[in-house]
């Protein structure tokens, strides 16, 4: 509850007066959050990449790793004592001990990071279905992919029921991108295709993907710029 110090109080030994609080939906109200954001447009008409260089399809969602041995038990809360981990197309980001990514790329210091992050998901499986369990586990890895300067840029972000679904929101530093769809299910290029909104889409620096669902992002690849 914000209060504002300019506000009247209430009289000295007067009844307190109760916050009006607002009717939301309920937490679990799927419907009513994809309605709403999918109602989100720009103000005017804006410049939406239409020639596509980079076309990227990442699956994003929880996995499981062994409880490594210098851990304790209350630090790995997974199924039967493993580790829930993050991971994008089956690989779960590790931080690096010595120097930051873009500090080792600036400085050109080899062995912090390599180049080979997948643009698609290694092994195609049905994302929001029955996934199996040689798919729980990650590969650990500092992995990036390089673009091209001023490259056009599209990402497809696909949630997975990997151990559960989730809402996830991703966020792209130093950008501002249109979230030109997004939908529930795998996705599907043939059929998806023809909802993307390259009119008036919003412009985000975060973008929540809908749980069992998907959203598609387009940018300029052009910071510094």
């Amino acid at each position: 509850i914000l209060e504002y110090k300019s506000s009247p109080c209430p009289a000295k030994g007067g009844a307190n007066i109760k916050p009006i609080a607002p009717t939301l939906p309920n937490y679990n109200d799927t419907n009513t959050v994809t309605s709403f954001s999918k109602s989100f447009r720009s103000l005017r008409e804006v410049e939406v990449p239409n020639e596509i260089d980079e076309d990227l399809f990442f699956t994003i969602g929880l996995g499981l790793n062994n409880c490594p041995s210098n851990f304790n038990a209350n630090q790995c809360q997974g199924p039967n004592g493993t580790r829930f981990t993050s991971s994008m197309n089956n690989v779960s980001f590790v931080l690096p001990s010595n120097f930051s990514i873009l500090q080792a790329h600036k400085l050109g210091v080899q062995g912090v990071f390599t180049t080979d992050f997948p643009a698609k998901p290694p092994v195609k499986f049905d994302y929001t279905g029955n996934v199996s369990r040689s798919l729980w586990q990650p590969i650990q890895g500092t992995k990036v992919t390089k673009l091209k300067f001023g490259s056009r840029v599209q990402i497809v972000l696909q949630d997975t029921s990997i151990v559960t679904p989730e809402n996830h929101p991703i966020h792209l530093h130093g950008y501002d991108f249109y979230i030109v769809a997004e939908g529930f299910g795998n996705f599907n290029p043939k059929k998806d295709a023809s909802k993307f909104n390259l009119v008036d889409p919003p412009m985000r620096n975060t973008v929540a993907v809908p749980a069992n669902g998907w959203a598609v992002i387009r940018f300029v690849a052009d910071n510094p710029g």
